[in-house]
């Protein structure tokens, strides 16, 4: 375990009296265009241009059931429900999320270490990694709630005191996305532009924030004016398809009104050249189970 350094300057304000936008300061690939690593010198460039790698078979379907199966037991456990770590749906008190995964099961701790996910993440990012976050989500058919646009970055530096934009993540499918059970919606190059959203970080928001984002929320106006600019895209795919993504990116996801469940495993790798220090808009830090303060690599 290592201890956090004292906060660097603030290139990224947020949560101020008003809303900015600000041109992105950081690369979006880190590692030269040569680099060795599992992704395509042409889906790197993808990458930078829109923020996002689509990967339509990154796990086998006789893995999907070991990692499903494993998610149904957590979610199942009446220990987790009762453990911090778990967020619950505000209206039906099933369980929304479980966090730090990677810790809670050597299945998903695997699962971080696999040379097809971790690999990704040190090309990326052009340098080892450690975990920031991992959770799964859960999106029950007939009325999960969805997760409203936002900026992972906003957050993860205005709470957890991430400098840079040198931070990448992973969605894995676990059951089927469809276009209608509240799969996750990206505006392709909004990763190149910080939007420093209004008001104040509230104590301890990250307990309302899980359930339902407040602070750090665009307002529609500048919505309007990123959709405009970027379009919308819409990621669909079989279960073990995967969807790398910038932690710049605004994006979100629609509830899930259908019969069909959503389920994925989300995993958040961060340079271990970019160490979280102190948040740059929060009173305290958020535990560490949501923005990690262990900065070992990943092996």
């Amino acid at each position: 375990m290592t201890t956090a350094p004292a906060r660097t300057a603030d290139r990224y304000p947020t949560r101020g009296a008003t809303e900015e936008m600000i041109p992105r300061q950081d690369p979006v690939v880190w590692s030269s265009p040569d680099a060795e690593g599992p992704i395509s010198t042409g889906d790197l460039e993808g990458f930078e241009r829109d923020g996002f790698l689509a990967v339509d078979r990154l796990i086998e379907p006789d893995e999907v059931g070991t990692y499903k199966a494993e998610l149904d037991r957590l979610v199942s456990d009446p220990a987790m429900h009762a453990d911090e770590r778990s967020i619950v749906e505000p209206q039906s008190q099933e369980i929304r999320s479980i966090f730090e995964v990677h810790k809670l099961s050597e299945v998903f701790a695997k699962l971080v270490r696999d040379p097809r996910v971790v690999g990704r993440a040190r090309q990326i990012l052009g340098s080892d990694v450690y975990v920031h976050q991992s959770r799964i989500n859960v999106k029950p058919g007939f009325g999960a709630s969805g997760f409203y646009w936002h900026s992972d970055f906003e957050t993860w530096h205005a709470e957890d005191g991430l400098p840079a934009m040198r931070t990448v993540s992973v969605s894995i499918a676990l059951t089927e996305n469809f276009e209608t059970n509240g799969g996750l919606m990206i505006m392709p190059g909004s990763h190149k532009t910080f939007l420093g959203c209004a008001g104040a970080t509230p104590k301890d928001n990250y307990k309302k924030s899980l359930q339902m984002q407040d602070a750090g929320t665009p307002s529609d106006e500048a919505l309007t004016a990123l959709a405009g600019e970027h379009g919308i895209r819409l990621f669909t795919g079989k279960p073990g398809s995967a969807v790398w993504f910038d932690c710049n990116c605004m994006h979100g996801s629609g509830d899930n009104i259908t019969p069909y469940p959503r389920s994925n495993v989300f995993i958040v790798f961060n340079s271990v050249e970019n160490e979280a220090v102190e948040p740059f808009a929060a009173p305290i830090r958020r535990p560490d189970f949501i923005g990690a303060r262990d900065f070992t690599p990943v092996r």
